[in-house]
């Protein structure tokens, strides 16, 4: 029974209303009280139903909801024999779950948009070299694939054939086409608008980064916050006060009506309601920026955070670094030899800048290695121990530096480099400086930050000092410290918590890790990383820097949001019942629609989330829309690069 009401309580709800119209035309029409009372009653027996039965089973798990006094209302209103206000009462509310409902499902178009991006099904090569079209679900990792112009991408994978653009605005929320080549990556849900390409597949299915964005989402907009739960437990004891207060008023006025109108009138359907769904929307508007939030619990706390910290090397800067400056000492050129041995093994950013500047030195084979966490990397190469890192890794193993060294790595600090140092057996051998540039833009997000309410902005990094205090000073930042291990900077941020402040944590989701999870709200640059989706409470997918304002303004906006609903609902509740104590005017029918009505503003309310943009925002497209526009010959030359 339970299971059909919820398939039919629409038609339900249509035919209440139709049978009200055909009540009133009866009267009003033909001036027939009987056929209008009875196609009231109909109306209220067939509305009545459906919300009498959710009311019971309320009743079975022991919870006084919202239905049950509806239920007693229209009962009452039975007993008084006002079949046209029980009629109205039952008809309004049930096309205010019916409103609500859809209203929802619009607030969580993000995850139906996200799911129609995927394909359902993919062209697998054969062993025979030609494709067949397969069910996204019979793909595995290791599968060639083939993508045609405006098809949509399967797997996260990398090319191994041909070229073209890819559209990874799904993943990143940027729209700007990238150029795909053997080697690079490709993304599932991402859209290739021009080329054809074959890609190996390397994650299928929920795997895939758009898979774990997805189910990330869902979890985010099912969560429930502080405040959610609040009013849960408020409207779980607020509702048998509304009854006793019925009864007592009943009892004392000896008026029934009255009574059973302040059933009516007391029902927090708007108070319950307008909390969720500004979350709800305010996570789909993110998601569909690229910003996901990790529940609605996240962003609560994100609007209230004054102090964010950054790593340095790919946040603030773009952590593509080249080699400005080397120093050899003693045997110069085999510690270059062996230091390209070493970082050839190496994933980090570093390392990419020194085996590129040294790509015509022959690597030998590295027989051991070892990272030192903070410090570098110890191993051997061709029988002889290399050391390659910071001061830090030197200190430990008890490398000597000279007066001259000293000076020499002073001066390459003093101009910004970040400085990579290589031992061999002991001894300091080259000293290499590394420049990398500060994000474009940065400057001014950090600006938009302190707009929004932060106050203290602080930059914690494995770099040298001097470097840092460099930065730091370029872009306005409140404080900056250097030289610090993953744990150093995780105390930092338990310090800073210690003192009551409400501490982000901006990194790349890996080596700061201990940080991201350690801070109020973890901020994850990068491209969705596993790491970074595990360990932080907010990913920004495609690494851009000025998400963060993006994501703390919307998260504001969102609260913001959520306490105007709770306003609403509660100034709503509390005129009904002074109205109805209060004045003649007053009645069941007319306080339902009014009530019903307030669930519709607090719902329109929070839809408005869905199409925010921060004043950031608006004033980076003017920006972008002028420079569409312009023709001169610089904008003509990049317009044709990108």
């Amino acid at each position: 029974m339970q299971k059909w009401l919820m398939k039919n309580r629409n038609r339900l709800t249509a035919i209440s209303g139709i049978l009200i119209v055909l009540a009133f035309a009866a009267k009003w029409l033909f001036k027939s009280e009987t056929g209008a009372s009875g196609l009231l009653l109909a109306a209220s027996l067939i509305g009545g139903f459906p919300i009498s039965a959710s009311a019971w089973q309320a009743l079975k798990v022991k919870v006084i909801s919202i239905d049950l006094l509806v239920t007693l209302a229209i009962l009452g209103a039975f007993v008084i024999q006002e079949f046209e206000e029980s009629a109205i009462v039952a008809f309004l509310f049930l096309f205010g779950a019916y409103l609500e409902q859809k209203t929802l499902a619009k607030t969580r178009s993000a995850i139906k948009e996200l799911v129609e991006m995927v394909p359902e099904t993919a062209l697998r090569q054969t062993e025979d070299g030609d494709f067949e079209e397969v069910d996204l679900d019979d793909l595995d990792e290791g599968d060639i694939l083939l993508v045609k112009t405006g098809g949509k991408i399967p797997v996260d994978g990398e090319v191994v054939y041909g070229s073209g653009t890819a559209n990874e605005a799904s993943i990143t929320g940027e729209s700007m086409p990238l150029g795909k080549k053997p080697g690079d990556p490709v993304y599932a849900g991402t859209i290739l608008e021009n080329g054809t390409i074959r890609i190996k597949a390397e994650k299928v299915g929920d795997e895939t980064t758009f898979g774990k964005i997805i189910e990330l989402v869902e979890e985010a907009q099912d969560s429930k916050s502080q405040a959610e739960r609040l009013i849960d437990r408020f409207s779980k004891y607020y509702t048998p006060v509304v009854l006793l207060l019925a009864i007592i008023v009943g009892l004392i006025s000896q008026d029934l009506e009255l009574a059973v109108t302040i059933l009516v009138l007391g029902c927090p359907g708007a108070l319950v309601i307008g909390v969720p769904v500004s979350n709800v929307a305010g996570i789909g508007n993110g998601a569909k920026q690229g910003i996901l939030f990790k529940g609605s619990e996240v962003i609560t706390k994100f609007s209230k955070v004054d102090t964010i910290m950054f790593d340095k090397t790919g946040t603030l800067t773009y952590g593509d670094p080249r080699v400005s400056q080397v120093k050899k000492y003693g045997q110069g050129q085999l510690a270059e030899q062996l230091l390209v041995s070493v970082e050839k093994e190496s994933a980090h950013p570093l390392a990419k800048a020194i085996t590129g500047y040294y790509k015509d030195l022959e690597a030998k084979e590295v027989e051991s290695s070892q990272v030192l966490q903070g410090g570098g990397i110890v191993a051997q190469v061709a029988g002889r121990q290399v050391l390659v890192g910071n001061r830090y890794l030197l200190d430990q193993y008890h490398v000597p530096v000279t007066k001259e060294m000293e000076k020499n790595l002073e001066e390459l600090a003093s101009v910004g480099n970040s400085l990579v140092l290589v031992a061999v057996n002991g001894q300091l051998e080259l000293a290499l400086g590394l420049k990398d540039e500060i994000r474009a833009g940065v400057k001014e997000d950090l600006a938009a930050l302190k707009k929004l309410g932060v106050k203290n902005l602080l930059l914690l990094s494995g770099d040298n000092q001097k470097t840092v205090d460099l930065v730091a000073e370029e872009l306005g930042l409140t404080e900056a410290y250097g030289q610090l291990l993953p744990e150093d900077k995780a105390e930092f941020v338990k310090r800073r918590q210690a003192a009551g402040e409400i501490v982000a944590f901006v990194g790349d989701g890996i080596n700061d890790s201990p940080s991201l999870a350690r801070a109020d709200i973890g901020i994850a640059m990068g491209s969705g990383t596993d790491v970074a989706i595990e360990t932080s409470n907010v990913v920004l997918m495609n690494g851009s820097f000025d998400r963060i304002p993006r994501a703390l303004a919307l998260a504001k906006a969102t609260r913001r949001n959520m306490i105007e609903n709770i306003t609403i609902a509660l100034a709503v509740v509390a005129v009904l019942l002074v109205s109805v104590l209060a004045s003649s005017w007053m009645n069941m029918a007319i306080g339902m629609f009014v009530h019903e009505g307030s669930i519709l503003v607090v719902i329109l309310n929070a839809m408005r989330l869905l199409a925010y943009r921060s004043k950031l925002q608006k004033s980076r497209k003017l920006i972008e829309n002028n420079f569409s526009q312009a023709e001169g010959p610089y904008t003509k030359g990049i317009k044709s690069i990108q």
